[in-house]
């Protein structure tokens, strides 16, 4: 982060607030008049500028001028006495953030220079370059029809809609589809409707006048008016409100908006690309999103592909992912053997690419030695698949009492057979089985696999009175699986421990 700069011929007031910044763990840089800090510009930038308005030669004004013709989005506050307000109108009117009033409470001044830093740092995330957008990584064939797709759209400005799993690469496709637009110069602004409050979202979409609302101490510039001119990209479109949805559907149709509390209606330049993990389609059924405005964000329809469809990717991504988080804590990157690799390539990741990332992110810290074994890995993993996809098979002439104890401590007897003698949970399995089969049920074996992990979780949650953490660790599982079992087969009774 860059420091911010105080500017000011009063030396006290430029230590009072080195002082109080310093505090704060900011860094700053002070000057004495408003030329100094003027050929400053010359070689470096401010995070935020807080400078006097009356100085011996170049004014404060004057000062601003010069950061909002170069640098538009440094906030610049003005330190101004009582007998300057005029002053400050002409500040505000030329760009200033916001103004001190001399003499000025200490704190109040670090809080607003803290509010005129967080819309810096938002100002700076808005104008990321489009050169520091991640490649998308992908061999398999549902990738390639991906950028096939990104090619044809390469130099349109249609409206477009991804569609795809949480996690499978949505924002990253924006990015690209404008990196490789007319619009590349331009900014990219992102923004997840799902995040951000709803009482909120309406001031980030459109931005806010002065006094609009409670807190709306300065007007502030909405998303649409930062992506001006580039891309809006829209995130978890589906999430987005009704009301506002009325709003975008007017922007997308005419062009125009107002700032919330404005009345001088805004023209918009921008392409909209809007994503969801959502079935648009069932939403616009179920009266949650306006056919309306779907018809306008579903000119140029997009899938994404879950890492499911596409696991002979998983290498590729997995070594990438090794090496940008190696790179990012400045150590060796880590190899993962075959065996690993194999191990990762049959995992289902419901998280897709971004669980894969966060796997990677985990080995680089926690996995010991540089080669990375299947034993290295998250034991979490390690219990579900040997769990889901390695259990021994379920055969009739396994002896009873080596499949299963006759009774547990606190639990139910076992079966009984018609002559009174101990029976074979496998051959009532077997029993049960064959006579759904020939009752031609469909997903013999999704029924009778939940009703068997059922039993299990059921028995052992009883066994150690609801807690599940001990239940786990009988059953041989980890926390995660059996808490995620829980919610899947809607077991009651367990306890949070």
């Amino acid at each position: 982060m860059k420091p911010i700069w105080i500017v000011d011929d009063d030396e006290s007031i430029r230590w009072v607030l080195e002082k109080a910044l310093a505090r704060e763990n900011l860094a700053t840089q002070s000057f004495s008049s408003a030329r100094d800090a003027m050929q400053a510009l010359q070689t470096g930038t401010p995070q935020v500028l807080v400078s006097d308005i009356r100085m011996p030669g170049a004014s404060g004004l004057e000062l601003l001028q010069a950061v909002k013709a170069k640098h538009p989005g440094i906030p610049v506050i003005i330190i101004t006495a009582f007998s300057d307000l005029d002053s400050a109108v002409s500040a505000f009117q030329g760009g200033a953030f916001e103004y001190l009033a001399k003499p000025f409470d200490v704190d109040k001044a670090v809080e607003l220079i803290r509010r005129a830093l967080d819309e810096s740092l938002r100002e700076t995330d808005v104008e990321q370059s489009s050169a520091q957008t991640p490649e998308i990584l992908g061999q398999a064939p549902a990738m390639q029809d991906v950028f096939r797709a990104i090619g044809r759209l390469s130099q349109s400005n249609v409206t477009v809609l991804i569609t795809g799993e949480s996690g499978s690469g949505k924002e990253l496709v924006a990015r690209a589809l404008h990196k490789h637009s007319p619009r590349a110069a331009q900014p990219f602004v992102a923004l997840n409707t799902a995040a951000i409050p709803k009482d909120l979202l309406e001031s980030e979409l459109f931005g806010h006048e002065r006094g609009a609302f409670t807190g709306a101490q300065a007007m502030r510039r909405g998303r649409f008016e930062q992506a001006e001119g580039g891309t809006l990209f829209l995130d978890e479109i589906g999430d987005m409100p009704l009301d506002l949805q009325t709003r975008l559907l007017r922007v997308l149709s005419d062009g125009h908006f107002y700032r919330v509390g404005g009345h001088q209606s805004l023209k918009a330049n921008v392409r909209v690309i809007a994503a969801t993990h959502q079935n648009l389609e069932q939403r616009v059924r179920e009266g949650l999103f306006r056919e309306d405005l779907y018809h306008r964000l579903n000119v140029i329809r997009l899938r994404l592909p879950s890492l499911r469809e596409r696991n002979e990717d998983i290498p590729i991504l997995a070594r990438h992912f090794l090496t940008q988080s190696a790179r990012q804590l400045g150590v060796e990157a880590k190899r993962l053997s075959p065996q690993a690799m194999q191990f990762l390539s049959q995992l289902e990741l419901p998280g897709n690419v971004r669980q894969l990332e966060n796997l990677c992110n985990w080995i680089t810290v926690m996995a010991p030695g540089q080669t990375v074994e299947v034993k290295d890995l998250p034991q979490d993993l390690i219990e579900e698949r040997s769990y889901v996809g390695h259990a021994a098979p379920l055969t009739a002439s396994a002896p009873a009492q080596a499949a299963a104890p006759a009774e547990y401590a606190g639990g139910a007897p076992a079966a009984m057979d018609a002559g009174g003698e101990r029976a074979s949970w496998v051959s009532l399995l077997e029993a049960e089985a064959a006579q759904m089969l020939a009752q031609e049920q469909p997903e013999v074996m999704d029924i009778l696999g939940r009703q068997f992990e059922a039993a299990l979780i059921k028995i052992a949650l009883k066994h150690t009175h609801g807690r599940k953490n001990d239940a786990a660790v009988r059953l041989g599982i980890g926390r995660n699986t059996i808490t995620r079992k829980i919610q899947e087969l809607g077991i009651g009774g367990a306890e949070d421990d």
